[in-house]
């Protein structure tokens, strides 16, 4: 009887990480997903707030879509830009799938625009996914969405603290970000300096 042929026969073990964390077991690497985020001003004062989703594999995949995908071949490829005003409302969002391993994932409705008028807040990963969940979008752009919005807060805000003389509003964080991690949590020596006035 002929062996069943293993695809996975090359393995690539990695002994060392350059990652902080201990020295892993030999291990052999399948799937790669790289989230990229960046946060731009305007001229005309508003902010874009781009990002992507790449997902690649180590080996070739069969899919009901495309057939094969080869390995390094994106299997996902998704992008989403979104558009803030200074206190994180979004102004406008453009969504779009360029590689996915069914027919039908490009082509969802314009669900996201529901986000129009909506703030980047405490609650904000709950709100979209009460708005774009299940079958009303997209699992990998909803999951997108998160890394986005901080990805917002860290442009927005950082800009405000360097240039706070030219503004005429406070350029800390709104206090609702109080108690949404451990460093911020009320009595945190983070807090009492960002929020003199409400910390504990």
């Amino acid at each position: 009887m002929r062996r069943p042929r293993n695809r996975l026969k090359s393995w690539a073990f990695q002994r060392k990480t350059d990652m902080p964390l201990t020295t892993p077991v030999k291990r052999q690497s399948i799937h790669t997903r790289k989230i990229h985020c960046q946060g731009f001003r305007r001229e005309d004062g508003l902010w874009d707030i781009e990002g992507s989703l790449i997902d690649t594999r180590d080996h070739p995949m069969e899919t009901f879509g495309r057939g094969r995908i080869q390995p390094g071949e994106h299997l996902h490829e998704m992008w989403l830009r979104m558009t803030v005003d200074n206190h994180l409302t979004v102004i406008a969002i453009e969504a779009c799938t360029e590689h996915a391993p069914y027919p039908a994932c490009p082509n969802f409705p314009d669900y996201f625009q529901k986000l129009v008028g909506e703030r980047i807040e405490p609650g904000w990963t709950a709100k979209v996914r009460l708005l774009l969940g299940g079958r009303r979008g997209c699992t990998h752009l909803v999951e997108l969405l998160g890394p986005l919005a901080t990805t917002a807060v860290q442009t927005v805000y950082a800009w405000r603290g360097e240039v706070g003389e030219h503004l005429a509003d406070d350029v800390s964080p709104p206090k609702e970000f109080i108690d949404s991690c451990h460093a911020l949590a009320g009595d945190s020596e983070a807090t009492q300096h960002l929020w003199p006035r409400d910390s504990e």
